[in-house]
């Protein structure tokens, strides 16, 4: 084997000591560039329901997922260094895998939830500082609908014992490059509580984050059936 040849990093896994200050000064450098400065040429942008978010306690945050905006958006309205799930395909590309490691988010395998993924779910919030990011519907999605919801937020809360932040987005589900024409809603509701059943975890969140920004949320169960319509 060539010893010169460099270790691919793994970027599916964080220490505690991975969660630096420098990167809650680049999360904030990137919270100051994107929402602060470059996007307020574009849009309003409008954030409700900011007395909704915990002060006091660890907790999950859970957006739905409409742009690449997303993150840091919902940054900008929570205020704490957060430490996201990314799909593995994103730290494929060198450079894109270089700021998403410099934001502290971590790569995960979306088909499967993974013990790395757990381990570094536990550290996040072993530092005392940092939240956890999920996106629950996986991809982005721009259809006015939240559906397809994946199952692996609602375990990870139950196995952390840490309630779910629901943040719903809308109004960059189109890019604006016209000034000041375009108008972005954050929103944030009450903590979904991990002292649930799955489904139920799962129901509270969609309905929720559909409910403030008039979004049509399609219950799994609906999902199924429609499914098994179509098979037929």
């Amino acid at each position: 084997m060539d010893k010169k040849q460099d270790k691919k990093k793994n970027y599916t896994k964080r220490e505690v000591s991975d969660f630096t200050e420098g990167k809650i000064k680049f999360q904030k450098f990137g919270r100051w560039l994107v929402p602060r400065t470059i996007l307020p040429l574009f849009y309003k942008i409008e954030y409700l329901g900011l007395e909704n978010i915990p002060q006091d306690k660890n907790f999950i945050v859970a957006p739905n997922h409409i742009s690449y905006l997303d993150p840091f958006l919902v940054g900008e309205a929570v205020k704490k260094p957060i430490s996201f799930m990314g799909k593995k395909e994103l730290f494929e590309n060198n450079i894109l895998a270089f700021l998403l490691d410099g934001l502290a988010c971590f790569a995960v395998n979306r088909e499967k939830l993974e013990v790395s993924t757990i381990k570094t779910a536990i550290n996040v919030f072993k530092t005392n500082k940092w939240m956890l990011g999920i996106f629950p519907q996986g991809g982005i999605r721009r259809n006015g609908k939240i559906e397809k919801i994946n199952k692996g937020f609602a375990v990870i809360a139950k196995q952390m014992k840490t309630d779910i932040l629901p943040v719903a987005i809308t109004g960059c589900e189109k890019y604006n490059w016209i000034p000041f024409k375009g108008k972005i809603k954050v929103c944030v509701g009450k903590c979904v509580s991990f002292n649930q059943e799955y489904d139920q975890i799962i129901d509270e969140w969609g309905r929720k984050v559909a409910e403030m920004i008039d979004y049509t949320y399609v219950p799994v169960a609906e999902e199924s059936k429609q499914c098994s319509n179509s098979a037929t």
